[in-house]
């Protein structure tokens, strides 16, 4: 194989406030992208660029950026660590090659980011991990490598060490070289110092030095025999562990200090070293309009492919999409296929984004990442050449959980007001906007109250349109617990002409999703009658029984269907279908399921059973116990409807020494004493 292209895509990700935004300020800086640093805590990090983000001191929506170190171009994406957007780390996975975990030395293996490396696992995306924060009281990186083998099932593979620790941290040793790094402060840590390895760290580096290359030399055989032959040189090693890291054999990682300018040259030389060129990486898979498996290399000589992985709305360039070029090669103002509507779209405005700054490109080819103005692309879509279609693996997104209703201060801008939520739906695939059939209200639905809180502060500050907005509610769902069985035979004469349907249905739980399966023999109901029953099922399952709440978790069964000589019609067996389904829902026992979170709590053990006590009375069930570090960690199953204002509750209750992180599981029925309080405060009481 040839020397790899000069291109690394690569995605930085980790649990809130690892300290990843900081890592990549200083990546920018070093690489001369960035002439002065900055900072998430004073609101002045490049990548934070969203308002929103720079009150917060947290990323909230992917920012993409480029530099070069070594005359490599490296594309980064910078994720957000909070759990209400944790899609944005998913569709940035879904188009990276190579991730840079960021680990906090002091918190180790948080839980989102034990969520973002099982994510990445699922993406099979080679990584390196940078431990940071080893400047923080409490820093411990062996035990942070401890946590990555047992909480993640990886297997890390130390290449730098900390000299020092917290308040006695002073630079790092670099385990292949074998020598240390002191890095000056005069100058930020853009010029550093080689030294001899302290004396008192000689037995670790040896040790650690014997593993990297033990490590490298199981991965071929002529290596192994180099290493038994003690002929196993540095260059060699580094080329094994790129092999072994885009083999997934084990993790390469680093340590340091970003907010203290320590290692971060390091982990620049790692990405450009270790992490994959996108032709290093497999075909990428797809299918052709008909459904046939299709495969294409990653090259510009191929036809054009590339997959639009976010949305969004530039002050400057009105509609932006960002997509990842897979293969071929496209010019500025170039007409490509949309796969997804079959239309014919002209690239225009081809920029290389730097978070909310761009460049002016005149083409993109295989393993670019740009923005295009597309009006009719959408997040998931694949853009091709017009003579090769090719429809690749669309990305799934969570269903939302949390709803609020929200309506213009003034008559006058409702029209303004349902073109913005429009628009930001499009930009954010977990973003519904629904309309309340009782009340007419409008609805906005997304994955937390911080999620919902942003979308309408940007609607004031970007579309500059003020809106009332209602307090976020629970998006319940409702289901059945028995089997139930409902049948109809529909005639209407309508214009003179008899419509006629039948349908005998049951339906019966499931865990999740509504799945519509018939028992009927092709051969005694045509095929589009079948479609008709399916079409009128589907229909039905957007309100339930109970209180109106879309359906979940059923199985919906066609026993019988009558045929009738000359009358049967699909408008016939859409409308039995719907009215069968129906009674079955009734004799079914309809139940109402509710949101389950997994909330991971860390604490200090004066404070473990206070926070235990309020889990429990949060309808909590605490599954898990554990240490981390000097602190206690609880793992817990809570409803979400139970979960307002948690974050307030649980800094009072431990004076501010704990924090938490909370993730969807899934939807559980609400117990029978709740739903009844529930529903009569909707004032239904006939449950």
């Amino acid at each position: 194989m040839g020397e790899p292209h000069p291109i690394r895509n690569i995605g930085i990700a980790a649990h809130i406030d690892a300290g990843k935004t900081t890592v990549t300020e200083r990546i920018l800086y070093y690489t001369g992208r960035l002439h002065r640093m900055g900072d998430v805590d004073h609101g002045t990090a490049a990548m934070d660029w969203m308002p929103q983000e720079k009150e917060r001191g947290i990323t909230i929506t992917s920012a993409a950026t480029t530099c070069f170190w070594r005359d490599c171009q490296i594309n980064i994406i910078d994720t957000p660590g909070h759990v209400d957007f944790t899609v944005e780390v998913e569709r940035s996975l879904r188009v990276l090659d190579g991730m840079v975990a960021v680990f906090c030395a002091v918190g180790g293996v948080e839980p989102q980011s034990e969520t973002v490396w099982h994510q990445a696992d699922r993406y099979g995306v080679p990584r390196v991990a940078f431990i940071n924060k080893m400047d923080r009281r409490g820093a411990d990186f062996p035990r942070t490598l401890q946590m990555m083998k047992d909480v993640l099932g990886a297997v890390p593979l130390p290449t730098v060490l900390p000299i020092g620790d917290g308040d006695s941290f002073e630079g790092v040793v670099n385990i292949i070289e074998n020598r240390a790094l002191y890095f000056d402060e005069s100058t930020l840590g853009a010029t550093f110092e080689y030294g001899k390895v302290p004396p008192d760290m000689r037995a670790e580096v040896d040790q650690a030095r014997e593993l990297v290359w033990e490590s490298v030399a199981e991965l071929e055989e002529s290596a192994m025999e180099k290493f038994f032959a003690d002929d196993l040189d540095e260059e060699e090693v580094r080329r094994l562990i790129r092999v072994g890291t885009l083999g997934g054999d084990f993790v390469p990682v680093l340590c340091g200090s970003a907010l203290k300018n320590v290692g971060i040259q390091n982990l620049m030389d790692a990405i450009v070293e270790w992490l994959p060129a996108p032709e290093e990486l497999p075909p990428v898979d797809g299918q052709t309009r008909e459904g046939e498996p299709l495969r294409r290399e990653r090259s510009a000589d191929e036809p054009f492919t590339a997959l639009v992985f976010k949305v969004r709305s530039d002050p400057h360039l009105g509609r932006l999409a960002h997509i990842r070029v897979y293969s071929g090669r496209v010019g500025d103002g170039d007409k490509v296929l949309n796969n997804r509507n079959g239309g014919r779209e002209r690239l225009t405005r081809l920029v290389r984004m730097h978070a909310d700054k761009r460049n002016h490109l005149d083409c993109i080819e295989a393993g670019d990442i740009a923005a295009a103005g597309l009006r009719e692309a959408m997040t998931g879509d694949t853009l091709t050449d017009e003579k090769h279609p090719m429809i690749l693996e669309v990305i799934e997104f969570p269903e939302p959980v949390m709803q609020m209703a929200i309506e213009p201060v003034s008559t006058s801008d409702e029209k303004d007001l349902e073109k913005a939520l429009a628009e930001l739906e499009k930009e954010d695939p977990t973003l519904r906007v629904d309309t309340d059939p009782e009340t007419g209200q409008t609805l906005l639905k997304g994955m937390g109250e911080l999620h919902l809180e942003i979308v309408a502060d940007r609607m004031k500050r970007e579309k500059g349109l003020e809106a009332r907005t209602g307090n976020p509610q629970v998006s319940y769902r409702e289901s059945v617990s028995s089997r139930g069985v409902g049948e109809c035979e529909f005639t209407r004469a309508i214009k003179g002409r008899g419509h006629y349907g039948h349908a005998r249905l049951a339906i019966s739980p499931r865990p999740s999703g509504i799945e519509f399966t018939s028992r009927v023999d092709s051969t005694l109901l045509p095929q589009r009658f079948e479609e008709a029953v399916e079409k009128g099922v589907m229909g039905s399952v957007g309100a339930g029984p109970v209180a109106g709440f879309p359906m979940d978790g059923i199985l919906v069964e066609l026993l019988e269907a009558r045929v009738h000589e000359t009358d049967s019609s699909e408008f016939g067996y859409s409308a039995a279908a719907a009215t069968a389904m129906g009674r079955a829902l009734r004799n079914a026992e309809p139940v109402l399921r509710e949101p389950i979170m997994t909330v991971d709590v860390v604490c200090p053990e004066r404070y473990m059973g206070d926070v235990i006590s309020d889990l429990n009375a949060r309808r909590g069930k605490v599954e898990s116990m554990g240490q981390r570090g000097v602190s206690r960690t609880v793992r817990a199953r809570v409803p979400l409807a139970e979960l307002f204002g948690y974050t307030s509750a649980l800094r009072s209750l431990t004076q501010g020494h704990a924090g938490y992180n909370m993730q969807f599981l899934d939807f559980d029925r609400v117990p029978g004493n709740v739903a009844k309080n529930l529903l009569e405060s909707m004032g239904i009481v006939d449950y």
